[in-house]
């Protein structure tokens, strides 16, 4: 029903409607707009209720509670913008695929002028339309996830590095294995068949099955590493609005990642080489140097090393009564702010409001959400180093635990504090 309802959707691109594309990324980028409006203005101290104002504890609160139920809006509006273009990107994405197929028959037509058509040039572009055929078809199933995009799409919504490497390189094997498979099946002569046959022979196409089976096994086994470390709280991991092409090269908190880069570089160059290869020789398939091969197996352990080593437990170093200049030293009190210091507490990918707004601190049996405290451009606290939260009335003098719980729902280590009467 909903894409139904967003084909049949003749809105135009500045509607904030949720029943189309245009309006559900428009309407996203005004809910970001007033939030960021409403948050610089309540760092400045504008559209402080008179009843809260006298209170500094109060006026936090209020400010908090106001942030997050605006940055909850924002989040809905993002995810509605992310369902949209996953739709929008399924339809693009299977004309994408044609228009690559269309490109591909005006080359061969342009450079058959001086020689002339051949059986070759038949075989690939027969190739070139079986496979979009199939990809269209591939596609019209997972239409609301992305179309194309579905397999490349990891379970946090972001663009697996390792699938989209697997996939370009499965990709081109089957259009390399098809191209000499249809000459077969249009052959004549029996020495046309027999070179053919040769073109397909193990010791030839050895080092790039190699590469395929090295890409698979990564896309698997990073699979199986992040799973394994999300259940041993040893990783955090949050989900993103959207799939972005970013993806490919970043972290989670949307950084340059290294591994990434290097292994999609790599994967490049080695493709491009045997894209090349394929257009020289499309009677056999592509003879891939072990030298490359080894480079792409190099990549792809350093890929998955660097999978296996990232991310970390957030971690308590030390908590301290914080204190305003003029004010007295002493010990820690019901009513008092707190600084935890410590590493971990936002994971990548948890910079959003809505993500902030959700860091817990359990202080003994009580829970205390983080209030959001506004600056200009962002938020001082909370921070992936410092949380700064009041001690409730609540909490029991004497000697109490406390624990931070990020976004990701992964617990600290616990640190002892001493509240006085």
């Amino acid at each position: 029903m909903a894409v139904q309802e967003l084909h049949r959707s003749t809105h135009g691109g500045t509607c904030t409607c949720d029943d189309c594309p245009h309006g559900a990324r428009e309407g996203h980028r005004r809910a970001v707009a007033a939030f960021v409006e409403k948050r610089d203005g309540l760092a400045a101290g504008q559209g402080l209720p008179a009843a809260v104002a006298c209170s500094v504890g109060a006026s936090r609160q209020w400010v908090s509670d106001e942030l997050t139920l605006s940055a909850r809006g924002v989040a809905d509006r993002g995810r509605e913008a992310g369902h949209s273009w996953l739709y929008l990107l399924s339809r693009r994405a299977v004309l994408a695929v044609w228009i690559a197929a269309g490109v591909l028959l005006v080359a061969q037509v342009a450079t058959a002028l001086g020689t002339g058509w051949s059986p070759a040039r038949t075989a690939g572009l027969l190739s070139a339309l079986v496979l979009a055929a199939l990809l269209t078809v591939a596609a019209r199933a997972q239409t609301v996830r992305g179309g194309l995009l579905a397999p490349l799409v990891g379970e946090d919504n972001r663009l697996s590095t390792s699938r989209a490497v697997h996939c370009a390189w499965l990709l081109l094997t089957a259009f390399a294995a098809l191209l000499p498979a249809l000459r077969l099946a249009a052959s004549t002569s029996g020495s046309e068949r027999a070179a053919l046959y040769a073109g397909l022979e193990l010791t030839r196409a050895l080092p790039l099955l190699t590469v395929l089976a090295v890409t698979s096994g990564v896309a698997v086994l990073v699979r199986r590493v992040v799973a394994v470390r999300i259940l041993g709280q040893r990783l955090q991991k949050l989900p993103a609005d959207r799939p972005r092409g970013a993806d490919l090269l970043t972290d989670d908190a949307g950084r340059g990642s290294f591994p990434d880069a290097q292994y999609v570089l790599v994967a490049t160059v080695t493709l491009a080489f045997v894209a090349v290869s394929l257009a020289r020789y499309p009677d056999r398939l592509p003879q891939l140097p072990w030298s490359l091969a080894v480079l792409t197996a190099l990549s792809a352990a350093v890929y998955l090393a660097a999978k296996y080593a990232e991310g970390s437990r957030p971690l308590v170093l030390s908590v301290v009564r914080t204190r305003e200049p003029g004010e007295l030293d002493g010990a820690i009190r019901t009513g008092d702010d707190i600084e935890i210091r410590g590493v971990g507490f936002v994971p990548p990918g948890a910079q959003t409001p809505e993500m902030l707004a959700r860091l817990v601190v359990r202080i003994g049996t009580v829970h205390v959400h983080v209030p959001l405290v506004p600056v200009a451009g962002g938020f001082s606290s909370p921070s992936d180093q410092v949380l700064t939260v009041p001690v409730p009335v609540d909490v029991e003098p004497g000697v109490t635990e406390i624990q931070v719980v990020t976004a990701a729902g992964v617990e600290s280590n616990r640190c002892t504090i001493d509240v006085a009467e």
